[in-house]
């Protein structure tokens, strides 16, 4: 906030003091506040609208016709007023009628007015009024103005609170829910929970908006963060995972934004236009709120919702209401239902009661999920409207495999999920038993089964499930979670204690595929700002080709810690020969430089490729003589050939991966591929469903790549196959293929008594 906006904030907040202090009646206080506001910014028009009943009603004007106060009501979404209500966001147009929802009310008399600017008046996380100030002449309004404006908006929650001009019931959006509700959601953690719901935050109502003492109000924020950081630090060294791991970091970058001067100077400028400690940080949090709305790139909205879950806890303290439903003690078994989290705040919890978490928003990504996931604990994310369907103490089936959370389930329900739970108890217990058998087909095939991972403690699944190594290390995951670009020693570190776990099975490490959906704020770039595409863009090995310093030194760290061993690396989104050429020669580049020094090399270094993007498949011959193992990266290569985002619902019919088009091309690459010694593998998730992994060993796969939870199912399934007739019926099928691949594939397992789920 400059000075020039702390300046008008505390004019008009002073203004806005006396109307407040005044013995008028509540619609009198609300046209003295037009006035005040209108005068104090030059404005010909200020307005303010209200929630009532579901609409926007008009309440007050300044400069509007006066007729058409209580008259003019908008729905949500309707016009600008209804476009800020909705969003909770900020217009500001120097062309009203240029926006594509600007609605015409002509008893407003608004025509003679073209500018027009508009903020949301927020009450608990809900738009319930808008105010906005209009110009003649087209302007857009500075940002000394829209920040007044914002300022404003929360002396206005007050007033609106106090008079009662909005039904606090609205402002919860409560509903009057008694019977059973299903809540459809995203999949974060993977897992099956049954619990009561806790809230994790009870709500903070701020009592006084307007300060009386701004140093008084400043010292009281100093203090606070003062305690927030003493328990940040506090709980960051509590942390227990059993060995250490990325989720240190995540707690490292987290306790980085509670130590941030910015945030903090923010909050005392918003206390020097006028407004107490609590105030101060609802503002600052209503403008982080906006600018995560208005942020694409997933990895800094995640950060944004660290700073959030740190606004939470300030906020808590400074009011004296630091209870949580963690401080609080859990007493039985518990979904914790929060807006967001963040991974410090998860860690308060008894995790002996603490059984799955559902979040309102929540990405794949975020920090939380992580530590949740080291922690076992299924999460469900981005379920809309939970507080509108949750009530306190409401018994939760928590079904994350499927995205499905249910509230006050009927009898018959928690029957068939605690059947269903066990079942899948004794599932687990059955694939456990398989840890130390290896996965033979009835017909003698040795089919091999690796896992996926990307952190260091994933690497202990290979001895948990028993499997035959790791086919694909994703090295970028140290990258999302850490607040800088990891250094060489991290990065060696890393890289050696996961082969130091994996003992004497294989790792195969991919170089970093950032860029597209996994873009860091620390390492940013012109070419790919704003891209159209950026699965398709700059990412993977064409950043790290043209950063040539992010792969040298990536490469250094990944020989160093190789040292006296073999050492599998293969590189991302290869899409000619020449692209793998240029990222061996820097591998080659580093070997000489470290012969140089001297320093012990590892015992054979073997590259790979992934094969992800359609065309390297034209080019595998001149590729196939170079590389000792190829990796068939499903996910990427589904979408390409296919023309279908994976991550656009409307196209999910289109992302079928037992399409005679994808299952085609692979036999293909296998064909292809058998008069040359190089490893064939499929890594991604088609290889860790049981039905695709059947189609897979049909078409000539004989190596798979997958999480860790699918290595139980997998073998299990090997070992009921006949390599041969899978095969023969696969050729058929590819040949002359059925009007439904898929159900054609089912039908043919039953009969041959393969159980897929």
């Amino acid at each position: 906030m400059t000075s020039a906006a702390v300046e008008a904030s505390r004019t008009i907040l002073t203004g806005l003091h006396d109307v407040m202090a005044s013995r008028s009646h509540a619609q009198a206080k609300l046209n003295d506040v037009v006035d005040v506001i209108g005068k104090s910014l030059d404005s010909e028009v200020c307005s303010i609208y209200l929630l009532r009943e579901g609409m926007l009603e008009l309440f007050a004007t300044r400069g509007l016709a006066q007729e058409a106060v209580h008259v003019t009501r908008m729905s949500i979404g309707e016009g600008l007023v209804g476009v800020i209500g909705e969003g909770i966001e900020t217009l500001n147009l120097a062309e009203a009628t240029s926006h594509p929802d600007f609605s015409y009310r002509p008893e407003t008399g608004e025509e003679k007015f073209h500018s027009f600017a508009g903020v949301p008046i927020v009450r608990r996380e809900r738009a319930v009024g808008v105010l906005c100030v209009q110009h003649a002449d087209p302007r857009r309004y500075e940002d000394v103005e829209i920040e007044a404006l914002q300022t404003v908006a929360m002396v206005l929650s007050e007033l609106i609170t106090n008079a009662e001009f909005v039904d606090e019931d609205e402002v919860e959006g409560r509903n009057a829910q008694t019977g059973t509700e299903q809540m459809q959601g995203f999949t974060l953690v993977k897992g099956l929970a049954s619990g009561f719901a806790v809230y994790h935050q009870p709500r903070i109502t701020i009592e006084h908006v307007v300060a009386e003492d701004i140093e008084a109000e400043r010292q009281r924020v100093y203090l606070a963060f003062d305690k927030m950081r003493e328990q940040i630090d506090r709980m960051a060294g509590q942390a227990e995972f059993g060995s250490a791991g990325e989720h240190d970091e995540v707690l490292e970058t987290y306790r980085m934004f509670a130590y941030d001067e910015g945030w903090s100077r923010r909050i005392n400028e918003a206390i020097d236009s006028g407004l107490t400690a609590e105030a101060a940080i609802e503002r600052v949090q209503q403008r982080t709120r906006m600018r995560m709305r208005e942020i694409d790139d997933p990895l800094l909205a995640d950060r944004m919702h660290d700073l959030e879950d740190l606004s939470n806890r300030l906020l808590r303290i400074v009011s004296g209401q630091i209870g949580t439903a963690a401080s609080l003690g859990l007493r039985r078994d518990t979904i914790l239902i929060a807006r967001n989290l963040g991974p410090a705040e998860l860690l308060e919890y008894d995790r002996r009661r603490l059984k799955g978490v559902i979040l309102e928003e929540g990405s794949l990504t975020s920090h939380v999920v992580i530590v949740a996931r080291a922690m076992g604990l299924p999460v469900l994310g981005r379920v809309a409207g939970l507080r509108g369907f949750v009530r306190e103490g409401d018994h939760l089936l928590l079904d994350a495999d499927e995205g499905l959370a249910t509230a006050r389930p009927a009898p018959g329900m928690v029957d068939a999920f605690e059947a269903r739970f066990a079942k899948s108890r004794e599932r687990q217990a059955a694939h456990a038993a398989l840890r130390d058998v290896e996965p033979i087909t009835r017909d003698g095939t040795r089919i091999q089964v690796m896992i996926n991972a990307g952190l260091r403690d994933d690497a202990a699944n290979i001895s948990l499930t028993g499997a035959d190594g790791i086919g694909l290390f994703r090295t970028e995951f140290q990258f999302l979670v850490s607040a800088t670009l990891p250094s060489r020693e991290r990065q060696t570190r890393l890289y050696r204690d996961v082969l130091d776990i994996a003992g004497d099975k294989p790792v195969k490490f991919r170089t970093v595929d950032i860029g597209g959906d996994k873009s860091l704020p620390y390492l940013r770039h012109d070419d790919g700002e704003g891209e159209e595409n950026p699965a398709m863009g700059w990412r993977a090995l064409r950043v790290a080709l043209e950063r040539e310093s992010l792969l040298k030194v990536q490469a250094r760290a990944l020989i160093e810690a190789s040292a006296g061993r073999t050492l599998n690396v293969m590189f991302p989104m290869v899409a000619e020969a020449w692209e793998f050429d240029a990222a061996k020669q820097v591998f080659d580049t580093q070997i000489s430089f470290l012969k140089g020094k001297k320093k012990q090399l590892p015992e054979s270094i073997r590259y790979g490729v992934m094969l992800e993007v359609p065309s390297l498949a034209e080019q595998l011959d001149l590729i196939a003589p170079k590389v000792s193992f190829l990796s068939i990266g499903t996910n990427d290569l589904t979408q390409f050939l296919f023309a279908a985002d994976r991550a656009n619902p409307k196209l999910a019919a289109r992302y079928d991966w037992l399409s005679p088009s994808i299952l085609r091309f692979i036999r293909r690459i296998v064909t292809t591929l058998e008069p040359y010694e190089v490893d064939l593998a499929v890594c991604g998730e088609m290889g860790g469903r049981q039905l695709e992994a059947l189609a897979l060993i049909g078409v000539g796969i004989k190596r798979l790549s997958i999480t860790p939870a699918a290595v139980g199912p997998i073998k299990d399934l090997v070992r009921t196959l006949n390599v041969s007739e899978v095969a023969e019926a696969m050729d058929g099928w590819l040949a002359s293929p059925p009007p439904n691949l898929r159900a054609a594939l089912e039908e043919w397992a039953c009969l041959k008594g393969i159980h897929c789920d």
